[in-house]
C-alpha cells in the first residue's frame, strides 16, 4: 500500500510485545484506504498490521476532524458573495448602533458554520482556526 509513512515509534513491552504508535497522517492514510469503493476494513488492517477495531476507532476520529494533519502551506477557500441584506434599525430607546443582518455559511467538509446576523471578526477567526485543526 503506496505512500504511506513508516512507523513513527515502537516500544517494547514489559510483556516481551511490542506496541506502534502511527503517525496521524499514517492513521490518516490507512482511514482514507477502507472509504475507497469497495475496499474492506478487515482486509486493509491486514495488509498494515493493524487490528480492524483499532482502524474502526481511527475511522471515528477521521470523521470528527482528529486525524487533520495540520497544514504547511495556506489554502485558499471558495467563497460565494450574496447580495447584501439592508440595515436593520431599531427605535431610538433601544438603539445603540445600527447593525448589518446578513448569514455567514462556511462549509469546511467536516463541519459547517452558519453565523446569522453580525459577527465579531475576531470571534469567527478564532472559531475557524478552532475548527481547522
Amino acid at each position: 500500500m503506496g505512500g504511506v509513512q513508516q512507523v513513527v515509534r515502537v516500544v517494547t513491552l514489559k510483556n516481551g510485545r511490542t506496541k506502534r504508535f502511527r503517525s496521524k497522517q499514517e492513521r490518516r492514510q490507512i482511514v482514507e484506504e477502507t472509504l475507497k469503493p469497495g475496499a474492506s476494513v478487515s482486509v486493509v488492517a491486514r495488509a498494515h498490521d493493524v487490528n480492524a477495531n483499532q482502524v474502526f476507532k481511527w475511522r471515528k476520529e477521521y470523521r470528527e476532524g482528529r486525524l487533520d494533519v495540520e497544514p504547511t502551506t495556506s489554502a485558499l477557500l471558495p467563497v460565494r458573495i450574496r447580495e447584501s441584506l439592508p440595515m436593520v434599525r431599531l427605535p431610538l430607546s433601544r438603539r445603540r448602533k445600527a447593525r448589518r443582518v446578513g448569514i455567514i455559511d462556511i462549509d469546511l467538509g467536516h463541519a459547517r458554520v452558519r453565523i446569522d446576523g453580525g459577527a465579531d471578526p475576531d470571534c469567527v477567526r478564532a472559531a475557524l482556526e478552532g475548527l481547522i485543526r
